[in-house]
């Protein structure tokens, strides 16, 4: 009788704080700021925490995986960052309103609405966005290299996600999109470490052709920049009508190739001069026959 009391004492207090413990989460679950209630808070709360938690997480190691490859310019490891981190908080937002309670499924297709009149609305902007990326990535020409693109010429001064700038020699600053820039054919003179100077001189069909020779021989020798290797080229071209065409080919740094290309023109004219040299041009010789 007595073990019989026992256990009813103890199922009774069992029973009783049973009903304490639900009667604390019906309270929880009851207790609403709106119609959300305080144990969807907290669960949001929870779930916000661990999505930071996880944001930090993954943004840590794209960093350090962005950090360690040297192809990648500090602008572009910056923007990919920056955007995989957006698209990570994008989620974490949706996850916690789910949490909340709320229905993620239209918060879903308003995002989706929202990212696709976004992307109509600035397509140039993003064209030239991602032609940024691509020049970046590829590296076509670097900050500093004499280039042409699209018809103009000039020093690069910055690769911008956005638009290219040109420093042109006549000091105009020059910004190109850069989706222009992608799609046109790119000439860079400073990639190569030498360059090479065409010339082409007409003289007169009365000078022998070891006469001409050796007089641009020595203009060429003249300048200490002009590279012995690979060697001078001069050779005989072609006959025009009143003239003979003399073709040079000399190789210099690319930094000196403007230098070379003027002082070539005036030590060949200086030397011409020397050596009894006359230089020709295209002519019509008219003889009056009297009778």
């Amino acid at each position: 009788m007595f073990n019989l009391l026992t256990g009813d004492v103890a199922a009774t207090a069992a029973a009783a704080t049973e009903g304490a413990k639900k009667s604390f989460f019906e309270i929880l679950g009851e207790f609403k700021i709106g119609e959300i209630s305080l144990s969807s808070i907290l669960s949001a709360i929870l779930t916000l925490v661990i999505c930071y938690i996880i944001i930090k997480i993954i943004t840590g190691v794209v960093n350090k995986t962005l950090n360690k490859s040297k192809k990648l310019d500090g602008t572009l490891r910056g923007f990919v960052t920056s955007a995989i981190k957006a698209v990570l908080w994008v989620i974490a937002a949706i996850i916690v309103a789910n949490a909340l309670g709320i229905n993620t499924s239209s918060l879903v297709a308003l995002v989706s609405i929202v990212g696709l009149a976004l992307s109509l609305s600035v397509q140039n902007i993003l064209s030239n966005l991602f032609s940024g990326l691509t020049l970046l990535i590829t590296k076509p020409f670097a900050a500093g290299d004499f280039v042409e693109v699209g018809g103009k010429t000039g020093l690069v001064k910055t690769i911008g996600l956005f638009y290219t700038q040109l420093d042109t020699l006549d000091n105009i600053a020059v910004s190109i999109p850069n989706s222009d820039v992608t799609a046109a054919a790119v000439n860079n003179y400073s990639r190569e470490e030498l360059r090479r100077v065409d010339r082409t001189f007409t003289t007169s069909y009365e000078c022998s052709t070891d006469e001409v020779k050796a007089a641009i021989n020595d203009a060429i020798a003249k300048d200490e920049r002009i590279l012995s290797d690979p060697a001078p080229f001069v050779r005989l071209i072609d006959y025009k009508g009143s003239t003979v065409e003399y073709v040079v080919r000399v190789w210099c740094k690319s930094a000196d190739y403007w230098d070379v290309y003027f002082n070539l023109n005036e030590n060949v004219r200086e030397s011409f001069a020397a050596k009894g040299v006359k230089f020709s041009y295209e002519h019509v010789n008219v003889h009056i026959v009297e009778k």
